[in-house]
């Protein structure tokens, strides 16, 4: 099983982060992929790589953190030569809360130029922004990435894979409730298809409101399998295999 994007320089991993990775590497992950989300997060993400062979990451600025980003170009690009930088993110827009927009459009748009001139993948995030997002990307046709936990509707998600873009499923679509999610599921084509965690966010069930983690990635995989009509081993191969194509990852 291979995690798509992960958190594990959140602090909720500060007490048993060694131990949890080296059992989850010993247990059936091959790969995750951890993202950050400002300077800080990405440098931790950077240096998780090093620890870990099986571990990738990718730098960024997240949307809520676009008002205190500044120069972010002068350590961004700097890091995106890294050998295990497989992107940039996460980055995209989120109107859920009261950061600006504007400045998260800038921000944005700054990132997508660095990508569209260096090549490099991007991880977008995506909260009730789905008309200007799509917008903004439709100016890079070049650019090509995922749009990681998606949140949109099927319709969207069809447009986007007509322009190439990767869709990611999280835990939550294995929610009682997750009658959207399946929907985009159950039109997003299998080579399209990511799994995440998120973690230590969006907890699938059974387990959710407990702390989120790689080994979790199963009940995600086991859902789209069921979502697709096929076995948990074949969708596990598809989605492990889209992630190495998409990130360029042997």
């Amino acid at each position: 099983m291979f995690d798509s994007h992960a958190h594990y320089e959140d602090e909720r991993f500060d007490t048993d982060r060694s131990e949890l990775l080296d059992n989850l590497f010993r247990t059936g992950i091959t790969g995750i992929i951890n993202c950050g989300s400002d300077e800080q997060t990405s440098l931790h993400s950077l240096e998780l790589s090093e620890r870990y062979e099986n571990i990738y990451f990718t730098a960024g600025v997240h949307p809520e953190n676009s008002p205190l980003c500044g120069n972010f170009e002068d350590w961004l690009e700097p890091m995106l030569s890294h050998p295990k930088c497989v992107g940039i993110g996460e980055i995209g827009l989120d109107y859920h809360y009261d950061t600006p927009k504007e400045c998260q459009r800038d921000v944005l748009v700054r990132q997508l130029e660095i990508a569209d001139k260096l090549n490099k993948r991007v991880v977008i995030h995506n909260r009730e922004s789905h008309r200007d997002l799509l917008d903004i990307v439709s100016l890079y046709p070049g650019v090509r990435g995922i749009f990681h936990s998606f949140s949109g509707s099927a319709e969207y998600a069809e447009i986007l894979v007509k322009k190439g873009w990767y869709i990611s499923f999280s835990g939550v679509i294995t929610f009682k409730n997750a009658e959207k999610p399946v929907r985009v599921a159950a039109v997003v084509p299998t080579d399209k298809i990511l799994c995440e965690t998120d973690c230590p966010y969006l907890t699938p069930h059974p387990h959710r409101g407990l702390r989120n983690h790689s080994g979790y990635l199963e009940f995600t995989i086991k859902k789209l399998a069921e979502i697709k009509g096929i076995a948990f081993e074949e969708m596990e191969n598809i989605t492990t295999d889209n992630a190495k194509t998409l990130f360029g990852i042997k």
